[in-house]
C-alpha cells in the first residue's frame, strides 16, 4: 500500500489541503474557505478557530478513501507576519491580526526610533514595518492591555495548527523572520530589539528548523480532524519558504519568481543581501542554512483582476456567448496590441507599493493616454506595467548577484502571452513547472517527507515538481521596453509628492 504526505497551506482566503504519495504523485486536494474581517480602513483580522475548522474539514475530505494510518506525516505552510495571542491554555485572546493589517504605524515609528532603521535592518534583514508581528503586538499593548497582559505565546497561522494537533508551542525560522523580532544573523530572538521596545522574549515560541518533527497528533485532535493518533507532525514553514522549496530552489544561487495576487522575485543564497537603500527583505529559507532575499510588489494579480473586472466587459460577453474562458479573449486582446502599447503605460500601485518604492501613498494610473489608444492597448498595458515593476525589482538585485534565469509560477503565467511579456521585459529565461499554483503545497509536503524520513533529502522535490518548459527573452522589442521602463521610473518620482493628496 502507498504511503502519503499531507500538506496544508493556510492562505488568506482559505486552507488548501493536498495529499501526495511519498513518491510525489498528487492524489487530490481540497479547499476550505474562511472569512477575513476588513474594517477601519486598514484593519484585517481572522478567527483562528475558523482555521482549525477548515483544517479539520479539508483533512476529512481528503482522507475519506484511505486509511489514516497510511499517512506518514503532516506539515504546514501558511500566511506570515500575523499576530495571534494565546493564553497559557492555548486559547485565543483576540482574533488574529493578519499580514494585510496596517493599523500599527505608530508602533512602526516607535521601533525605528528605539532601534534605528539601519541597525534594525542589519539585525533582522527587514525594515521596521506595521505589517510585521512585533508592531501589531505593540499596538495591542497600547490599545488592548488585557490581551497584552494575558498573552503567553504569539503564534502564526501554521503554528496554531501545529499547537492544535500536538499541544506544542513552536514556530520555524522562516515565520520567526516575519515577526521583526528575530536576529537573522544568529538565528535567535533579538535581545537588542526586544529590550529596546520593552517586550519579553518569553512570549515568542521556540524557533526550530522547518523539518523538525515537533510532536504527534493527540487523541483529541485525531477525533476532531480524522487523522490517526500518533501521526508525526512536522513544523513546516511560512508560505514564502514553502514556495521557494516547491519551486525547486533547494541550493544557493538559485532564483524564482512567483506571480500571484502579490508577486516577488526571491534569490536563494547562504547569506542575507543588505542593500544600501533597504529595498530588499531577507527571510530564513525552509531549507536549513539558506536565506531567501526577496523583492515584492503589492498588486500584481490584483492589478490583473482589476483590469478583468473593470475593463473587459466585451471579453466577458464573448465568453458568455461562446462558452470559452474569458482569459481566451483577454489573451487575444493583449496579442492584438503592439509591445509598448503605442506609448501608453500603466503603473500598478493600487494599494501603495513595497519594493522598490516602499511608499504607502503611491497610486496607480494610466499615463500617456491619447485619442488613438485602443481597448487592447489598455489591457496589454496592465500586463506590461506589472512586468515593468518586476523588472525594477530585478534591477535592485543585480548589483548583488548575477541572475540570468529563474523558475516561475503563479496564476498570472498560466497565460503564454503574459509569460512572454514578462520574459522579454525582465530579459531573463523563465522556466515553468508542472504545477502553477501548488508550489507552497509541494514545499510543505517535501518538508513532511524530509522531516519524517520518508524522503532522503530536499533534492527529491523533483519527484513532486519539475520543469516543463523554458522561455528565452526575445530582444526584438528591447529598445521599446527599456524606454517605457525609464518613463515609468521618472513618472513615479514626478508624482511622488502628489500621491499623498489624492
Amino acid at each position: 500500500m502507498p504511503k502519503y504526505l499531507l500538506a496544508h497551506d493556510l492562505g488568506t482566503s482559505g486552507n488548501k489541503a493536498t495529499l501526495f504519495t511519498t513518491d510525489g504523485q498528487l492524489v487530490r486536494s481540497s479547499v476550505s474557505g474562511y472569512p477575513t474581517r476588513y474594517y477601519n480602513g486598514n484593519w484585517a483580522e481572522q478567527n483562528p478557530n475558523a482555521w482549525w475548522d477548515s483544517v479539520c474539514d479539508s483533512t476529512k475530505n481528503l482522507i475519506r478513501e484511505i486509511d489514516p494510518a497510511d499517512i506518514s506525516a503532516v506539515a504546514f505552510s501558511g500566511q506570515m507576519m500575523g499576530c495571534l495571542c494565546l493564553d497559557k491554555q492555548g486559547r485565543p485572546l483576540y482574533d488574529s491580526i493578519i499580514w494585510a493589517d496596517m493599523r500599527a504605524q505608530k508602533a512602526e515609528r516607535l521601533i525605528a526610533e528605539k532601534v534605528g532603521a539601519n541597525r534594525f535592518f542589519l539585525i533582522t534583514g527587514h525594515r521596521p514595518g506595521a505589517s510585521y508581528t512585533l508592531a501589531k503586538y505593540l499596538w495591542l499593548k497600547e490599545n488592548e492591555p488585557d490581551v497584552y497582559k494575558n498573552t503567553y505565546k504569539i503564534l502564526q497561522a501554521k503554528d496554531y495548527m501545529v499547537y492544535k494537533l500536538t499541544g506544542k508551542f513552536c514556530t520555524d525560522y522562516s515565520d520567526a523572520t516575519g515577526t521583526n523580532a528575530f536576529d537573522l544573523g544568529r538565528f535567535r530572538w533579538s535581545d537588542e530589539i526586544l529590550d529596546a521596545v520593552g517586550v519579553e522574549e518569553s512570549v515568542f515560541p521556540d524557533a526550530v528548523e522547518s523539518t523538525r518533527v515537533v510532536g504527534e497528533v493527540t487523541s483529541e485532535a485525531a477525533e476532531q480532524c480524522g487523522l490517526k493518533k500518533g501521526t508525526p507532525v512536522v513544523m513546516g514553514a511560512g508560505d514564502g519558504g514553502c514556495g521557494a522549496l516547491g519551486a525547486g530552489c533547494v541550493k544557493g544561487d538559485m532564483t524564482y519568481c512567483c506571480m500571484g495576487t502579490s508577486a516577488w522575485i526571491a534569490h536563494i543564497s547562504d547569506h542575507a543581501i543588505l542593500d544600501e537603500d533597504m529595498k530588499l527583505v531577507n527571510w530564513a529559507h525552509a531549507v536549513p542554512g539558506l536565506i531567501s532575499t526577496n523583492g515584492t510588489m503589492q498588486c500584481a494579480g490584483t492589478s490583473y483582476t482589476w483590469m478583468k473586472e473593470h475593463l473587459c466587459a466585451q471579453e466577458r460577453f464573448m465568453a458568455q456567448q461562446t462558452g470559452e474562458s474569458i482569459y481566451t479573449f483577454i489573451n487575444q486582446a493583449i496579442e492584438k496590441a503592439a509591445p509598448g502599447c503605442n506609448g501608453l503605460y500603466y503603473i500598478p500601485y493600487l494599494c501603495g507599493e513595497r519594493c522598490p518604492r516602499w511608499d504607502a501613498d503611491a497610486k496607480g494610473g494610466f499615463y500617456g493616454l491619447k485619442m488613438e489608444h485602443t481597448h487592447e492597448d489598455m489591457v496589454r498595458s496592465v500586463v506590461e506595467g506589472i512586468a515593468y515593476n518586476m523588472r525594477l525589482i530585478l534591477d535592485v538585485m543585480k548589483p548583488y548577484t548575477h541572475i540570468s534565469e529563474m523558475s516561475i509560477m503563479g496564476g498570472l503565467v498560466k497565460s503564454r502571452c503574459n509569460l512572454k511579456i514578462l520574459a522579454d521585459i525582465l530579459g531573463v529565461s523563465l522556466s515553468t513547472f508542472n504545477y502553477y499554483d501548488e508550489a507552497t503545497s509541494v514545499g510543505a509536503a517535501v518538508l513532511a517527507g524530509v522531516g519524517s524520513g520518508m524522503l532522503k533529502d530536499f533534492d527529491e522535490v523533483t519527484k513532486f515538481s519539475w520543469i516543463t518548459d523554458k522561455l528565452e527573452p526575445d530582444e526584438t522589442h528591447r529598445e521599446t521596453y527599456e524606454k517605457m521602463l525609464r518613463l515609468i521610473d521618472q513618472t513615479y518620482y514626478a508624482m511622488k509628492d502628489i500621491y499623498s493628496h489624492l
